[in-house]
């Protein structure tokens, strides 16, 4: 009996030590119950582009559709800006790293003037969660990124894919995702993951496949002498679109503006049209390779235990407001997509948010229970997606000065948003105040003219204009370029507007202008 005991002593010791040795070394075990991330990243996707955010939208998309109905959906999402003309690559350094738009490794003198630390692409998205044990994976465009950062991941498979077929189209991105699922299954690898599932669509040049193109009315225009044939399955014309914009927007010779094939400089209806098609094309195209990865992770018994996170790098004009790029500030430009499905939230729900894409790292550490580095400058919006809070900030800030200098600044508050213009020289100083409430496509009153309206088949409210130079909203504009002139102090903006004080600033020095009779473009780093 004594000796039976003592068996059962021995068994219980030797049990709970080899359970401590267990914990001690990492058990794989304990690491299965940690969460899995997709991180979808399109590129040039207005929120407005989708039907859950504009319900005109002809645009299927049943599998973010699914998302949203599975999880969260934020109507406040947005990059915080760029200093150059390829917007992609702050908001992409932004997204990786958690800092904000002048704190960057490639931004003005930042790394000059201590505003950013170095070797950050040690403290980046793949490079945190790599050492927390995770199986990182990426694809993804290639050009206009964080480089640095993108070496971080395990597993790279990048190339630029914007053809129409299965080879040179987002069918490639979904195949490298589905190819290192079945890799991971076939070397029983059990860690996490976190998979950077990117895509090179629907950035132009938008070649959509031809029964995706048929769908929506739409050609792969290349002919710059001629218009693009009518056609009836064709999108409207967007909300907010106008024929020109009233103002120059301070970058000349622009690529995004003047050398996008298929559109070039005209933004004459039947171009429009079709340009929205293709984009359209594009997008449905992605959609459907979102399905097949997200049919895979079902069939591996893997979905739900991983947050699905869906968004752009930043927004697109393709008419609204008369522009074409991704270089302004309108909500169209400047806010994102972006949905959450995972463990903890609330199908079908929806929220502001006032988030940036920058928050995204310390929201994955969080979720994760990973440390955040010290480097790190956004909030995380985990208390938003358990349905703790409605949103992260008040007040949101945002910049594109890849032009002439100063450039453009916006700030957001509640309903009200303030735009400022200082381009060109000094040449052109304007100033934009929406009430986004009562104006939520911030019509101008250009949008009024009676030629628009029978274009757009829209009739704006009398209300629903720049509201800048109304006396009756002195008080509120002059309370907005107060909160402006403080999120520029805060964020080291390096230039201050015509209207503000210098605050002794010496602005960095500009890039030396191309010639733009070689390139027209004058901001090549846009197209990648």
């Amino acid at each position: 009996m004594r000796d039976s005991k003592r068996s059962s002593a021995l068994a219980r010791a030797a049990t709970i030590a080899f359970a401590v040795v267990l914990c001690l070394a990492g058990d794989s075990r304990a690491a299965d119950s940690r969460p899995n991330f997709l991180f979808i990243l399109v590129d040039d996707q207005s929120p407005f582009d989708l039907r859950l955010y504009n319900p005109h939208s002809i645009l299927d998309t049943p599998n973010i559709d699914r998302l949203a109905a599975e999880g969260m959906t934020f109507d406040g999402a947005y990059h915080m800006g760029a200093f150059i003309g390829g917007v992609c690559t702050p908001s992409r350094h932004m997204i990786m790293c958690g800092r904000t738009v002048w704190h960057l490794p490639n931004s003005p003198n930042a790394l000059a003037e201590g505003k950013c630390p170095p070797n950050l692409e040690q403290q980046t998205i793949p490079a945190v969660f790599r050492r927390a044990g995770y199986a990182t994976m990426r694809t993804c465009k290639t050009g206009n990124s964080y480089e640095a950062a993108n070496k971080m991941f395990e597993v790279r498979r990048d190339a630029s894919k914007r053809g129409g077929d299965a080879e040179t189209g987002s069918a490639w991105h979904a195949r490298q995702v589905l190819d290192y699922l079945d890799e991971r299954a076939s070397s029983k690898d059990d860690r996490p993951f976190l998979i950077h599932f990117g895509f090179s669509h629907p950035h132009d040049t938008r070649m959509g496949t031809p029964e995706l193109l048929a769908k929506y009315g739409a050609v792969n225009h290349a002919d710059s002498n001629s218009l693009p044939p009518a056609n009836e399955k064709q999108p409207a014309l967007p909300i907010g679109y106008l024929p020109a914009h009233p103002f120059p927007h301070g970058h000349p010779g622009l690529r995004d503006e003047t050398t996008v094939s298929g559109v070039w400089e005209r933004r004459d209806e039947r171009t429009m049209r079709n340009e929205v098609g293709r984009q359209f094309a594009c997008s449905e195209n992605i959609d459907i390779q979102i399905g097949h990865v997200l049919k895979r992770l079902e069939a591996m018994g893997q979905l739900e235990n991983t947050y699905v996170i869906y968004t752009s790098d930043h927004g697109i004009a393709i008419g609204r407001h008369g522009l074409q790029g991704k270089q302004n500030l309108y909500q169209h430009t400047w806010r994102v997509p972006f949905i959450v499905r995972g463990p903890g939230i609330r199908p079908g729900s929806r929220v502001e948010g006032n988030i940036y894409l920058l928050d995204l790292l310390s929201t994955l550490c969080d979720i994760a229970d990973v440390p955040r580095p010290e480097t790190n400058e956004g909030i995380s919006f985990k208390p938003v997606l358990l349905g703790q809070k409605p949103a992260t900030r008040d007040l949101l800030y945002g910049v594109y000065n890849g032009g002439t200098k100063p450039g453009m600044r916006c700030v957001r508050q509640g309903d009200w948003k303030l735009i400022k213009y200082d381009v060109l020289e000094g040449t052109v100083r304007e100033t934009q105040l929406f009430n986004l409430r009562e104006n939520p496509d911030e019509y101008l009153s250009q949008h009024h003219a009676a030629e628009v309206v029978a274009m757009t088949g829209r009739s704006p409210s009398t209300s629903q204009r720049n509201l800048a130079d109304d006396p009756r909203y002195a008080e509120k504009l002059a309370e907005m370029e107060a909160l402006l002139l403080s999120e520029m102090r805060r964020l080291d903006d390096p230039w201050r507007l015509w209207n503000q004080p210098k605050d002794g600033l010496t602005s960095p020095p500009e890039a030396a202008p191309r010639n733009p009779r070689r390139n027209r473009a004058n901001a090549a780093p846009a197209a990648p």
